[in-house]
């Protein structure tokens, strides 16, 4: 039985879940901290950890992978491990750089075609999704994507808050004027709070590729992935519980299907990765964080028939009448 008949016969709603593997360099590097220059990785620790919470939950899920990690041998034993067990593998870019959106045409195709040879080469499998670092996005890449044969882009946060998450990264970094510059539209603007939380189809040049939103708590359009909560717990476990159990009711009610996102930091505290302190939730530990994701991911799986990314994406595409949006609009 195929995924798409064996979602017709669940009485759950359909939902998809994915991770971001990113690495420790890669928020260094967003930092400002040039400590990522010799490209730091916790892979080896948090993968083993994140594939046991997905196995307890029966979950098969989309994994990012940035292809920089792929391309680096004491990082391939974990990517591989990530694919054999059945999970999607999605591309995060090259170098997990959260301005794509400043990228010429040749840069991006150059950008996407590294990453896909190293991340095959890792793991075996060829990325048919899409997520930019940052959530950067542009009607060129949406174009590169196409041309390269992507099935689905997963870019878009539908949220008014990331200016302020921009702020805070602008506040405790170190950034020259050229680096904030590039990262002038790292989360994206308070305009992403009016994108459809829903997927849908990019239309342009009498082509399209479908968008699979990460989603966002409706109506108030603010973060419900596992990062955020993990942010409210720093404050009251009750509180972040709380507030996650009722963004997937309300996106029950409203017949949303949410497409939740996990982050590596999700899975590691402070005591892990002393460098990333800076981080309001790593004054958790790792033994806390990952009693949180479980208790959320129960939740999740107990309202929703959650799948990969890309299964949700297949499933999606044989619906008829998906809005379409022109990239800019």
């Amino acid at each position: 039985m195929n995924h798409i008949q064996s979602s017709a016969q669940s009485s759950k709603p359909l939902a998809s879940l994915s991770l971001d593997l990113d690495n420790e360099w890669a928020y260094l590097k967003t930092h400002g901290d040039p400590a990522w220059e010799s490209f730091p990785s916790y892979l080896d620790v948090v993968v083993p950890r994140i594939l046991e919470v997905l196995a307890c939950h029966q979950l098969k899920i989309t994994v990012f992978v940035v292809g920089q990690d792929a391309a680096l041998e004491y990082n391939q034993k974990a990517l591989a491990q990530i694919a054999s067990t059945g999970h999607e593998i999605g591309n995060h870019s090259l170098r997990h750089e959260p301005w794509l959106h400043l990228f010429s045409e040749q840069d991006l195709e150059q950008e996407l075609a590294e990453a896909e040879r190293y991340i095959e080469t890792a793991t075996g499998q060829k990325p048919t999704g899409f997520r930019g670092p940052g959530y950067s996005q542009s009607s060129t890449l949406l174009r590169v994507l196409v041309r390269r044969g992507y099935v689905y882009d997963a870019s878009s946060l539908p949220s008014f808050i990331g200016p302020i998450a921009r702020a805070y990264y602008f506040a405790t970094g170190q950034f020259d004027a050229e680096q904030r510059e590039r990262l002038n539209r790292l989360f994206g603007s308070w305009k992403d709070g009016f994108r459809p939380l829903k997927p849908y189809y990019w239309r342009f040049d009498n082509v399209s590729l479908l968008e699979m939103p990460v989603t966002t708590f409706p109506v108030f359009r603010v973060p419900i992935h596992l990062s955020y909560v993990m942010y409210l717990a720093g404050f009251s476990t009750l509180l972040a519980q709380t507030y996650f159990h009722s963004a997937l009711w309300i996106c029950r009610l409203l017949k949303v299907e949410p497409s939740i996102l996990l982050h590596p930091l999700d899975f590691l505290g402070g005591e892990d990765v002393p460098r990333l302190k800076f981080f309001p939730s790593m004054r958790m530990t790792g033994e806390h964080k990952i009693s949180m994701v479980n208790k959320c991911l129960g939740s999740f799986v107990r309202l929703f028939d959650v799948r990969s990314v890309g299964e949700h994406a297949a499933i999606v595409a044989t619906r008829k009448n998906l809005l379409e949006v022109e990239p800019g609009s």
